[in-house]
This record gives structure tokens, C-alpha cells and sequence, in this order.
């Protein structure tokens, strides 16, 4: 069973966060969860092209920004967006971030 890392985000610097929310998959990745309660792995992908390497790399970075949480039910790895807790730590950054994401 994996054991997927998730940090207090009080311990989430500012300059991670942003790094995780720069690169366009992982914005793209973002929105979708933010949209969605919650999404398997394949549902969070921004694209079915994707490979799953790096998929799953890129929720590695998104779980170590503090914005997202992976549990697992039965084979699926579920996520969902920490939105409260992100936004408590980072008041209205991630509505910033997602109102001006280009299309």
C-alpha cells in the first residue's frame, strides 16, 4: 500500500507553492481537482497523452506544495485539492493563480 507524503502547510514555503503552481500541466492539474471534488490520477491529467511517470511526478510536487492529498480506494489513487487549508496559508493566491491561467 503506497504511503504518500503530505506536509503541514504552515511548513510549505511560499517559493515552493509557487513553483508547483508554474508549470502549465500542474496549473491545468489544479484547476480540474478545483473544479472536482475529487479526481482519480487519470481524471487529474491534463491531457490522455500524459505519460504516467510523469503524472505522477507532477502530483508528487503538487503534494509536496501542500495542494493536493492522495488516499487510496482499493486500486485507485484518489485526489483532492487542500483548497481550505492552501488558502488559509496563501489568502486568495490560488484564486489569482486560476483567474488569470491562460487557456
Amino acid at each position: 500500500m503506497p504511503r504518500f507524503t503530505h506536509p503541514r502547510l504552515e511548513d510549505v514555503p511560499l517559493d515552493l507553492a509557487l513553483h508547483a503552481l508554474a508549470d502549465a500541466n500542474r496549473l491545468s492539474m489544479v484547476a480540474r481537482l478545483a473544479a472536482a471534488e475529487r479526481l482519480s490520477c487519470s481524471g487529474a491529467a491534463p491531457c490522455d497523452s500524459m505519460p504516467k511517470s510523469t503524472l505522477s511526478n507532477h502530483l508528487k510536487l503538487l503534494r509536496a506544495a501542500g495542494l493536493v492529498e492522495t488516499t487510496q480506494a482499493g486500486r485507485e489513487m484518489i485526489n483532492t485539492l487542500r483548497r481550505s487549508e492552501f488558502d488559509r496559508r496563501f489568502p486568495g493566491l490560488l484564486d489569482v493563480v486560476l483567474a488569470n491561467r491562460p487557456d
